[in-house]
């Protein structure tokens, strides 16, 4: 079983690391907006977008990290 080329992982490396970057930033927006009592709707909102980041970062992890329990 070949393994995924080191340039392929790298790049997704790069990907992970600049989609963590982007979810402390929302997460970092969305502490700021419950500190000024930002409306509840937009808050949701970008729960859902970090949520949706998180899921995207564990899906390529997923395939750089290979699943050892079988």
């Amino acid at each position: 079983m070949a393994g995924m080329a080191d340039q392929d992982q790298a790049e997704i490396r790069l990907i992970v690391a600049r989609l963590r970057q982007e979810h402390e930033d929302y997460d970092a927006a969305i502490n700021a907006m419950i500190q000024t009592g930002c409306d509840m709707l937009r808050i949701q909102r970008m729960k859902k977008k970090k949520l949706a980041l998180k899921d995207k970062i564990t899906k390529l992890e997923d395939q750089i990290i290979p699943d050892i329990i079988a």
